[in-house]
């Protein structure tokens, strides 16, 4: 299986239904309060646009704009994080400081 493949189930098998089951946890929560918190709409946010990033990467392995070399960099990124124990993790990646 090439690392654009592996990349791609990756993406679609686990890090976006991650990203979809933390946006259902703060709408969970922000129905229970009545009222969003702003940590909470910056988080919303921060997801919607990291799932946007993610989908725009499988546009590029679709369209054939990525290497392998690239996506195994990827690969790598994301094994990392999900795999970090680390308290300042969001949604299976770490905050970048």
């Amino acid at each position: 299986m090439s690392h654009m493949q592996k990349l791609q189930d990756l993406i679609t098998k686990s890090v976006i239904p991650d990203i979809q089951d933390a946006l259902d946890e703060i709408f969970e929560e922000i129905a229970g309060n009545k009222e969003a918190s702003e940590d909470a709409k910056e988080e919303i946010e921060e997801l919607r646009e990291f799932k946007a990033d993610l989908e725009d990467v499988l546009e590029d392995i679709k369209n054939g704009d990525m290497d392998e070399e690239e996506a195994k960099e990827l690969i790598d990124d994301i094994i990392e994080a999900q795999s970090s124990n680390n308290e300042e993790e969001d949604f299976g990646f770490k905050e970048e400081d």
